[in-house]
């Protein structure tokens, strides 16, 4: 009997790569479109080859941000804005996230679970049902058009809070006790037994939490008036014109060519981190 040079599973392998397919293909138009001109991708003659015109595309799309027709503000500007805003959120979310469960977890004080319980609550709410009064309280502390504004009332975070106090629910007493034994208070059992252990739920969550921060679009769109204040997906955005005959799509291309690759990379050498932190369940 003549054995099947397929592989068993064959089937999934093959719906994976349809997959992959699907959602890779309009990256590799977008990234094939940023090297073309104007004129080719108007009069719809997009090839699937990359064309002679990528080197002059991306150095105007980093330091101008515009083409013939509409005038923007330079890549470089909004990503150093985006990134800032990213990394702010990422590290005010974790370390918020990681004290507060620490508390819920580690102290016993009246009202912990009902605390826990309404920072639990706050996952139920969209973030369109409390961005009017969070607006407002921005607004009438002069942190519109800032850094403050963008990263501040995002930095809190009911999941991170959530996937910590599980983790910490999983420290043995025995540690806690032993610990206690050797002398170290509340601070130095946090600094030299929690964090330590914890790093690499720190590494997934600073992924998660990147990507989440990057991709902000609603938040931004409302704090920020000035364009010099603008993040990368705000940009791209406004970089569009009215018609086809108004955008400099090879611009825009590039753009989000430039756009993708902060959170790629950090998706890439996190990546041992970040699956070992969400795979990971006993510690």
């Amino acid at each position: 009997m003549k054995r099947s040079v397929l592989p068993a599973n064959w089937q999934s392998h093959f719906f994976l790569v349809i997959g992959v397919a699907v959602l890779v293909f309009p990256v590799y138009v977008a990234l094939i479109g940023s090297t073309w001109d104007s004129a080719t991708i108007a009069r719809g003659d997009l090839p699937l080859r990359p064309g002679p015109n990528a080197l002059e595309n991306y150095l105007q799309a980093w330091g101008k941000g515009s083409g013939q027709r509409v005038w923007g503000v330079p890549v470089a500007v909004m990503m150093l804005n985006s990134l800032i805003m990213a990394v702010a959120i990422t590290i005010g979310k974790i370390a918020i996230s990681i004290i507060s469960s620490y508390s819920v977890v580690f102290f016993r004080f009246p009202g912990r679970m009902f605390f826990f319980w309404m920072i639990f609550v706050t996952l139920m709410l969209p973030v369109e049902v409390r961005i009017i009064p969070t607006y407002k309280v921005v607004s009438d502390l002069g942190m519109i058009n800032s850094y403050l504004g963008l990263t501040i009332p995002l930095i809190a975070s009911a999941t991170a809070t959530l996937l910590f106090r599980q983790f910490f629910l999983t420290i043995p007493d025995e540690l806690v006790e032993a610990a206690r034994i050797d002398g170290a208070g509340p601070m130095r059992f946090f600094w030299d037994t929690v964090l330590p252990l914890s790093r690499t739920n720190i590494a997934a969550l600073f992924v998660i939490m990147f990507i989440y921060g990057w991709n902000q679009y609603l938040w931004p769109l409302l704090i920020t008036t000035s364009k010099e204040m603008g993040t990368i997906v705000i940009g791209i955005v406004k970089m569009i014109g009215t018609g086809d005959a108004q955008t400099d799509w090879q611009i825009i291309m590039a753009a989000t060519v430039l756009a993708m690759l902060p959170p790629v990379l950090i998706v890439i050498f996190m990546q041992r981190w970040f699956v070992k932190g969400l795979m990971e369940t006993e510690k």
